[in-house]
């Protein structure tokens, strides 16, 4: 049988860049040699593309690239990839690829826009304002809140804020990575994490991933070899596992997502609270969708394998 012919596509002009750059790496580095034929694309910080070997080529030879290839993987995290762009890229040239196509890639990476999705299913969020440089200024503070941008990953521009000296900085910040600004109540609860994968007969849940560690697991804490740690399966109650993989399946289902997708919850007394939803997580073998899959007895190299299965259509 032939190799299948596959790019990778890696980077972003965003924040997340190298961060996309290990992940994209990680995933070329798993898919096996005698399966599949690698074809590495990144786009710079500039949004240039590149080919392989790092020289810059545009988007008309990258498309080219691309209309030669058998799939694409879009490893690219964060706005200008993960948000839909990509995906509409890809879809307007004919290539079939590995995730979340257009309208989910927007919705779950627009915070505001994926709490009101969830308000409508009856699933459980911080209550927040959305704020932006024009309205800011008229916020009263009402306590501790969590300032985060509107649509930026891995926890960029995210602030606790505890003080109402803080919430000008901390608005400062978040409009630093987007136009728009949430601020939402803090809410106290274990973070809990699991991921939602559609096959074409039934859709599988991970198991559950507790983030143990102190304050926001952010950018810091998520690249920076802090001290956060990852429980899994998460020590909690079966019901309320149960409530979770429902909450997360309705907001998959919801969104229209494919492939894999992360949804992040605060599990409080009163049930889980839906933090956000990632259609692109991080994807290196250490991030925590492959370590909730390899938990459940799919390791990475075939995680990755049914990725692009149903990719090309016989997942």
């Amino acid at each position: 049988m032939s190799r299948i012919r596959a790019a990778v596509i890696g980077g972003g002009a965003n924040g997340e860049h190298e961060v996309s750059l290990a992940s994209a790496a990680a995933v070329a580095a798993s898919l096996d040699p005698g399966a599949y034929e690698i074809v590495r694309l990144t786009i710079g910080r500039d949004g240039t593309w590149r080919d392989g070997a790092g020289d810059p080529i545009g988007l008309a030879a990258a498309v080219g690239e691309l209309q030669a290839c058998d799939v694409a993987l879009p490893i690219v995290h964060g706005p200008g990839g993960e948000d839909g762009t990509l995906a509409a890229l890809l879809e307007l040239a004919g290539v079939p690829y590995v995730g979340s196509g257009l309208r989910p890639g927007a919705f779950a990476m627009d915070k505001w826009v994926t709490k009101l999705i969830a308000q409508d299913l009856g699933i459980a969020v911080a209550p927040g304002r959305l704020l932006t440089a024009g309205t800011a200024a008229g916020y009263a503070w009402s306590g501790p809140v969590v300032v985060k941008p509107v649509a930026a990953g891995s926890s960029l521009g995210v602030t606790l804020v505890s003080r109402p000296g803080e919430l000008a900085a901390a608005i400062a910040g978040a409009l630093r990575h987007d136009d728009r600004v949430l601020v939402e109540q803090v809410i106290k609860g274990r973070e809990i994490d699991v991921a939602v994968l559609k096959n074409p007969d039934r859709v599988l849940t991970s198991p559950t991933l507790e983030i143990v560690g102190d304050g926001i697991f952010d950018y810091t804490a998520k690249y920076g070899g802090e001290t956060a740690k990852f429980l899994i399966p998460a020590p909690i109650e079966p019901a309320a596992v149960a409530a979770i993989e429902d909450a997360a399946t309705a907001m998959y289902e919801a969104l229209g997502c494919r492939g894999v997708a992360r949804f992040d919850f605060f599990l409080t007394e009163a049930g889980p609270v839906l933090n956000e939803v990632n259609t692109m997580p991080g994807f290196t073998e250490h991030s925590q969708v492959p370590r909730m899959f390899a938990a459940a007895g799919m390791p990475y190299p075939r995680l990755l394998d049914t990725l692009v299965g149903l990719a090309c259509g016989h997942g």
